[in-house]
């Protein structure tokens, strides 16, 4: 069997689409039990180191570290299939962006970080590997149909719109108000 350019691609991508997607699952199907009991350190804030402090965090709200970890399962299980493959490396990837940042700033284990950037790497790899239909689908999204309309009808339609973003600011202030 002889395996052309095409073929290799496939092979390649789906290499790296597995890992990242086992890492995903993992990582993510961790963050459900992680950081349980994190909050039961026994320092001062300004003792911590910063991986405590996040881990503090973490385990502060429980409900945010499961959310996070739902959506690496998510976006994982998008990247295991051609077809929402595209979605999950945009979704995975907001999530791995915030994970290499905190790493970074709180100064996480070196291991870590190595591998959050190499899972990144590779879903860069992967949206290369698929940039003509990334391009297509960004600039179906960015399409505006132009519309011919005469001007005084382009005016009001602005002066409706803005007193309505008036209007809703108001209510905003109000809505948000400390009582």
């Amino acid at each position: 069997m002889i395996f052309d350019k095409k073929d290799k691609i496939e092979i390649f991508e789906n290499a790296i689409s597995w890992i990242v997607v086992f890492a995903m699952l993992i990582y993510g199907g961790g963050k459900l039990v992680q950081f349980d009991g994190a909050t039961k350190i026994d320092k001062m804030v300004s003792e911590m180191t910063g991986m405590e402090l996040m881990w503090a965090f973490y385990g502060y709200s429980n409900s945010f570290a499961i959310t996070l970890g739902v959506f690496e399962i998510i976006g994982g299980t998008l990247i295991l299939f051609k077809k929402t493959r595209i979605i999950g490396c945009l979704l995975a990837s907001t999530i791995l962006v915030n994970v290499i940042i905190q790493d970074i700033y709180f100064n996480v284990n070196p291991g870590a970080l190595k591998a959050a950037l190499f899972y990144q790497l590779l879903i860069l790899i992967i949206l290369w590997l698929n940039r003509d239909k990334l391009i297509r689908s960004i600039n179906t999204l960015l399409e505006t149909p132009k519309r011919d309309q005469p001007k005084m009808k382009l005016l009001l339609k602005l002066t409706i719109a803005l007193v309505l973003f008036v209007g809703l600011r108001i209510a905003e202030y109000y809505i948000t108000l400390k009582m």
